[in-house]
C-alpha cells in the first residue's frame, strides 16, 4: 500500500467527532503524524498501517460488566489478547465482557473499529474506566484512530497519558495482561 504521510488535520471536512479530536489535539499542542487509507477495523487490517508509521497500533475493547454498571476502555499492544479474569481482577470489577455497539455510540460516541482513546473525549461524565496495559506504555510512540477508521494518528504516547488523559478528566488504570 501507498500511503501519504501528513503532520495536520486534515483539509477536508470530516465527521463532527474527527473534527472535535483534531480541536482538541490542537488546544493541547498535541502533534502527530496522520495517514488516511481504506477503513481499518481490526488489528490485522492495521498491518500494513502499523508497519508504515512504525507504530504499534493501540488495540481497543469496550468492556461492561453484568449490571451494565461499570465500562471499561482496554488498550492493549495489538499481539496482545484480552483476558478477562486478570483484567476484572486488576481493575477491581466482576468479570467484563464486550459491551455491545449501542453502549459504545452512547459512552464514546463511536461505532466497532473505529473506537480509540481518543474516542474517549466523549465520556464527557467519566463513566468510562481506562485501563492501559504496561508493555503499551513502554513505546514512544502510539497509533490510534481519530474515532474514525479511515485515518490513523501516530502520537507520542507520554502525550497521550499526560496530557490528552488529563484533559479530558479521566485516570489510567496500569494493568497488567
Amino acid at each position: 500500500m501507498n500511503f501519504l504521510l501528513y503532520d495536520s488535520r486534515p483539509n477536508d471536512k470530516r465527521s463532527r467527532i474527527e473534527e472535535q479530536v483534531y480541536d482538541t489535539l490542537e488546544k493541547l499542542d498535541i502533534q502527530f503524524k496522520r495517514i488516511d487509507h481504506s477503513p481499518a477495523a481490526t488489528i490485522n487490517e492495521c498491518a500494513a498501517i502499523e508497519k508504515f508509521l512504525d507504530v504499534h497500533i493501540c488495540k481497543n475493547i469496550f468492556l461492561t460488566n453484568n449490571k451494565k454498571d461499570v465500562y471499561c476502555l482496554l488498550l492493549l499492544k495489538g499481539d496482545k489478547k484480552y483476558e478477562a479474569g486478570i483484567v476484572s481482577r486488576q481493575i477491581g470489577s466482576s468479570r467484563l465482557s464486550f459491551a455491545s455497539d449501542g453502549e459504545l455510540m452512547r459512552y464514546l460516541g463511536t461505532t466497532p473499529g473505529s473506537v480509540s482513546v481518543l474516542s474517549l473525549i466523549n465520556d464527557t461524565e467519566n463513566k468510562v474506566t481506562v485501563a492501559v496495559d504496561s508493555d503499551l506504555l513502554k513505546n514512544e510512540y502510539i497509533g490510534c484512530h481519530p474515532c474514525k477508521n479511515t485515518s490513523t494518528l501516530k502520537i507520542k504516547t507520554g502525550d497521550i497519558t499526560e496530557k490528552f488523559i488529563t484533559h479530558i478528566n479521566h485516570q489510567l488504570i496500569i494493568i497488567n495482561v
